[in-house]
């Protein structure tokens, strides 16, 4: 008997779990002209976890929530929330959906929260994550 298994299918992308959380996704170009700088500093904002981006299929580049951007500027408290979930281990795929999956303490989402400046609540509940 062979010790080769039979190949599994390959598994979808993690983020393609998001399709059901997040409604409208923007390209690096798009949130740098939203934001008024280069499509490099967006990629660096994302690397500083002031913005969380995840590769999509559908924009064949790494995508990033529209929610994340308000009023031409970066949701206010978006970056210390994604900090405190980097530093517990959530890999942006998984940032992502905890910001985007309703919380009913309190209540809503976590992003709809920090856009109607509730970050405090937020990073609360972002701190007591194990």
């Amino acid at each position: 008997m062979s010790d080769i298994q039979p190949s599994q299918p390959a598994p979808a992308p993690a983020a393609d779990v998001l399709d059901g959380l997040v409604a409208d996704w923007l390209t690096m170009a798009q949130v740098a002209e939203m934001l008024g700088v280069s499509a490099t500093k967006v990629r660096q904002l994302t690397r500083e976890h002031q913005l969380v981006a995840v590769r999509r299929l559908a924009l064949r580049e790494p995508g990033i929530p529209a929610d994340c951007v308000q009023d031409g500027s970066i949701v206010k408290g978006l970056s210390g929330t994604l900090i405190l979930l980097a530093d517990r281990g959530f890999s942006d795929v998984e940032s992502i959906e905890w910001l985007f999956t309703p919380d009913d303490s309190l209540p809503g989402r976590p992003i709809d929260a920090l856009r109607e400046n509730r970050g405090t609540e937020v990073r609360r509940r972002a701190q007591a994550l194990l």
